[in-house]
């Protein structure tokens, strides 16, 4: 039995002695980051307690791309445009508001991607992973789910697969659903769909190992993107969770990430 998404702890951990800044190149970010570390200082990202992000939802994945192998929890601060994986940038007593800050426990998808010329890209995705069209030409898709083929052919621009802290990202702005972190679902999209004409996605457990295979590949090249990993004219896809990985994000009490997914959920 596996274990869910874990959120919300309502342990107070001890205020970070050891804090790493990371920020994105913007200005606005850059200001903060200055600021910032001449107040706390700074040190690697390899012998923190926890890790600031300064940035874009954009730079957090990156950042937690880059950081999942320490085991380290990573708390953002809004320098970008939306937001939604940050919090507010106020650094005053930051060591207190990490403190008292709730998790989210979260396990990226793994891609295994195979090109035109049989070359094996692999790499792993806390959003989603979609194929989509590089061409005029509609991609032709067949869906296998856990050795089953479940869809024989999928004409659209693409597909996605998303987790559900990915669900109120690309998944969300095609029409796909917002799933609860703590719901263990994968959602399945399509992109623009041309046939099966009345097929709007599907729910897949988290356990599922999903199958991409490309129709026409010659005539119709597809590219695959791993949040932001794209591996061009790729002839098939297998994409899983990777529960070897653990990314830990914080988030200030009453502003968890299970909040703000189904905050998106009455939104207009």
């Amino acid at each position: 039995m596996t274990t869910p998404p874990q959120e919300d702890s309502p342990v107070v951990r001890p205020a970070p002695g050891r804090i790493a800044f990371l920020a994105m190149r913007k200005d606005k970010a850059q200001k903060e980051f200055a600021r910032l570390t001449r107040r706390y200082g700074n040190i690697r990202p390899e012998e923190a307690d926890v890790i600031v992000c300064l940035g874009g939802d954009g730079f957090m994945l990156q950042t937690l791309r880059t950081v999942m192998h320490l085991n380290v929890p990573v708390y953002g601060m809004n320098c970008g445009s939306v937001g939604f994986m940050m919090n507010a940038p106020d650094e005053d007593d930051l060591p207190a508001r990490i403190s008292r800050a709730q998790s989210a426990a979260l396990h990226p998808l793994h891609m295994k991607a195979t090109d035109a010329d049989g070359v094996i890209w692999e790499a792993d995705a806390l959003n989603d992973v979609y194929l989509f069209r590089q061409t005029h030409q509609a991609a032709k898709i067949r869906i296998d789910v856990d050795g089953r083929v479940r869809l024989p052919e999928l004409i659209s621009d693409g597909v996605i697969l998303a987790t559900p802290a990915g669900s109120t990202a690309y998944n969300l702005s095609v029409q796909g659903p917002i799933v609860p972190l703590s719901g263990n679902l994968f959602p399945l999209t399509p992109i623009s769909p041309f046939r099966p004409r009345r097929w709007h996605g599907a729910l897949l457990p988290h356990t599922s190992e999903v199958r991409f295979t490309v129709h026409e590949a010659d005539k119709r090249p597809v590219a695959a993107v791993a949040d932001a990993i794209e591996v061009r004219n790729v002839v098939s896809v297998t994409v899983r969770e990777n529960r070897d990985l653990t990314a830990t994000l914080l988030f200030d009490p009453g502003q968890t990430l299970s909040e703000r997914i189904i905050a998106e959920q009455f939104s207009s």
